[in-house]
């Protein structure tokens, strides 16, 4: 590697300093007493480089430092990705790894260490598996050619040293970072929301089928999603979110491919919690869905239009959340144990979408939120949530009766709720970023 190159030139150059002048005898004791603080900072030093930025501008060139976080990412790699049974190469560029699905990243939690995935749980009742108008079964880019992980595996992204790079730091690869906000009043400085939501009930699911685009991201530190959010807490340190949808994110995947990914937390984004199956809590129990790889087909402007069902609902008999892709097709599961407010049920649902305003160069960046147009301009050109159920105290999928819409900046993004006998309850949302009213 780059970085050993340089460590054997420098000992080549001492070593031949040593030998081209006898009568420097300091220069030895010297190179000895260099390679010693050397030593001492690779092996010995207690600090961290979990919190180190791995972006940080002209950070000057230490071998020592950056052998040792080359080491500790690669430490976590090894954790992270779980031994293949089988490897299959995906257009762009991802190596899904098959995994056995009882060594799967979750089962490193003490709670489950030495289990293996829970049967299905009874679908809400009302639950009605859709046609294929939208849906297609291969809608991930790395199964187009009809490759599949075997029985008995689960499908899973591998991560990869340049993934980890991307982040901030190791400690926040494959996290949001932690935040203070109030949906209800306004946003935290940084993401901005276009949402429809329900409150003041108990919830213990909900459903949307979520039209799919790839709205272009200003810079790697940005990103754009649409989701459905299951949430309980006071928005504080409590808060506990269920969360899954489509995303674009430089940082988290290094392209701008749009992506199907779950997020959990328990404490407000601050410690637990992470995209996908980057840490130890989701649990995995189909063979055909990669969480974290890229869709295909997505929808075009004034074209064809495509969306992706998604069903959050607690299993009564166990209190785990499942997780229901398309027509049927269970992803897996977020154990009860892993939550504190949602281990008995939600008090909150949103449908919607959110980015991330880094502001750069000073103004509002133009990072588009769903197909980038706003919600005024209808089907075909504007992105939508439509069919927004919930799941009721005793397991019913249900229409909602109470929809609020919020918009953080609707001058950048905006949002439009409806009614009709077709969709249900349903919401065109998002926009374009920076333009002439959002400066």
């Amino acid at each position: 590697m780059q970085i050993e190159t340089v460590l054997l030139e420098k000992t080549r150059r001492m070593n031949s300093l040593k030998m081209g002048s006898n009568s420097c005898k300091i220069c030895p004791i010297i190179s000895v007493f260099v390679w010693f603080l050397l030593f001492l900072f690779c092996v010995c030093s207690a600090k961290s480089l979990d919190s180190v930025n791995f972006n940080e501008a002209n950070q000057s060139f230490h071998p020592g430092k950056e052998l040792h976080k080359l080491k500790i990412i690669r430490a976590h790699l090894m954790k992270i990705n779980k031994p293949a049974v089988k490897t299959i190469q995906s257009p762009d560029g991802d190596l899904i790894d098959c995994v056995l699905s009882h060594q799967q990243p979750a089962f490193d939690h003490p709670h489950l260490k030495g289990q293996k995935p829970l049967d299905p749980p009874e679908r809400p009742k009302g639950h009605r598996s859709r046609s294929g108008i939208f849906f297609e079964e291969n809608f991930q880019l790395w199964s187009l050619s009809g490759e599949s992980c075997p029985e008995g595996t689960v499908p899973i992204r591998r991560t990869t040293e340049n993934d980890i790079l991307r982040a901030s730091s190791l400690s926040r690869f494959g996290r949001k970072l932690p935040r203070q906000f109030r949906r209800d009043t306004s946003s935290n400085i940084g993401h901005e929301h276009a949402v429809g939501y329900v409150t003041g009930d108990v919830y213990y699911g909900a459903k949307a089928s979520i039209n799919v685009w790839t709205p272009q991201v200003e810079n790697q530190y940005e990103f754009s999603l649409s989701q459905l959010w299951v949430i309980a807490g006071s928005f504080g340190d409590d808060l506990n979110t269920i969360e899954a949808g489509w995303q674009v994110s430089p940082e988290l995947y290094g392209d701008n491919f749009p992506r199907f990914f779950t997020y959990w937390t328990s404490d407000a984004y601050q410690a637990t919690g992470c995209y996908n199956l980057l840490c130890s809590g989701f649990v995995q129990t189909n063979n055909r869905i990669a969480i974290g790889a890229a869709i295909s087909p997505t929808s075009s402007y004034n074209g064809g239009q495509f969306d992706i069902s998604l069903l959050v609902w607690k299993d009564p008999k166990h209190g785990n959340w499942w997780l229901e892709f398309g027509s049927g097709i269970l992803v897996g599961y977020w154990p009860s144990f892993l939550f504190t407010q949602l281990r008995d049920n939600a008090t909150m649902v949103q449908f919607g979408g959110e980015i991330v305003n880094s502001s750069p160069s000073g103004f509002h960046t133009s990072t588009q939120m769903g197909s980038g147009h706003f919600a005024g301009e209808g089907f075909g050109k504007s992105a939508y949530f439509r069919n927004l159920q919930i799941v009721d105290w005793d397991n019913n999928l249900v229409p909602l009766s109470n929809l609020k819409v919020l918009a953080d900046r609707p001058n950048c993004y905006d949002i439009q709720g409806g009614v009709n006998g077709v969709w249900g309850n349903y919401i065109y949302y998002g926009g374009p970023g920076r333009n002439s009213k959002c400066p």
